[in-house]
């Protein structure tokens, strides 16, 4: 079940405010509807919104390369069989590839970023034998049991309803012996443009349901990988804060990386307006400051 109320950092008035929206979304039932909270979330990562994820690895390629570098720093890939889960535009993928894998499995929701990842893969001249691409929900993998010697994942639990059931799934596929590792937004990820963008937006279209996004704390991982049996768990979190330029820069950031979703409940004909008026309290309010707060985990299979 997802959970109800916010679990990110956010300003105590935006909180209360969104939180309201959230009791509201479970009294209705919006808050229940997994199938229709990914598939909003699926919209936006489709480009489906707004065209701001066609420039994902513009803004957003150092960024999740720092990450996916800082994921596997320490996993043996060489000569493994590799499943990544949510692989985006494959930056986490081209390393898992660096790092020596025997075969790599690519697999997003979303087949905007899947034909991304396969056309950046193949244009970087990797053996084609070596990687393969598969459109699938992260809930309900589409592979046997102990398919893998290692399952990554980079920076997308976060985004899924079911986040002990995907790490069940991914547990499940893994061999025995086997590694997960995978990064998850922590609690104070993007709070500044979380904050300022409830704050700007136009909420009449999007109160009275439960935006998709679940970051979570070290505690409550170890303990979701715990119940899926793994052992030898390791956690580690990273936190920084990146300067932008200008509010301006700061909002193309955020709003690219994060695909815009929430407008997938917008009228079409309001999304424009409304990401103009989020801009524009960006840079009159100054919001140049974005902190990243990474959580990393990993576990081995029995």
């Amino acid at each position: 079940m997802p959970t109800v109320f916010w679990t990110g950092k956010l300003s105590p008035f935006v909180k209360f405010i969104v939180n309201i929206s959230n009791v509201l979304a479970w009294i209705t039932g919006n808050a229940r509807d997994t199938p229709a909270m990914k598939q909003r979330t699926k919209l936006g990562y489709e480009s489906a919104c707004t065209d701001h994820v066609a420039r994902y690895d513009d803004q957003g390629l150092e960024h999740y390369t720092k990450i996916a570098n800082k994921l596997l720093e320490e996993v043996d890939l060489q000569g493994k069989e590799v499943v990544d889960v949510g692989c985006g535009t494959g930056i986490l993928t081209l390393r898992v590839l660096k790092q020596g894998a025997s075969k790599v499995i690519c697999g997003d929701f979303s087949k905007f970023m899947l034909d991304q990842c396969q056309t950046k893969v193949k244009g970087q001249n990797h053996n084609e034998a070596l990687v393969d691409f598969s459109q699938f929900d992260a809930e309900y993998l589409p592979f046997d049991n102990n398919s893998f010697d290692t399952v990554v994942s980079g920076m997308m639990l976060g985004l899924v309803p079911g986040q002990k059931k995907t790490v069940i799934e991914m547990t499940r596929v893994l061999r025995p012996g086997g590694t997960l590792a995978f990064s998850i937004h922590g609690p104070n990820h993007y709070w500044e443009a979380n904050d300022a963008t409830f704050r700007a937006s136009t909420k009449r279209f999007v109160f009275g349901y439960r935006i998709e996004f679940w970051p979570r704390n070290e505690n409550e991982i170890r303990h979701i990988l715990s119940k899926a049996g793994l052992m030898d768990i390791q956690i580690r979190r990273l936190t920084w804060q990146d300067d932008f330029v200008t509010g301006d820069r700061a909002y193309d950031f955020f709003a690219t990386t994060t695909a815009s979703w929430w407008y997938s409940k917008f009228p079409r004909d309001k999304i424009a307006e409304d990401s103009q008026k989020i801009r524009d309290y960006f840079d009159r309010k100054n919001i140049t400051k974005i902190t990243q707060d990474v959580i990393l985990a990993y576990g081995k299979k029995p």
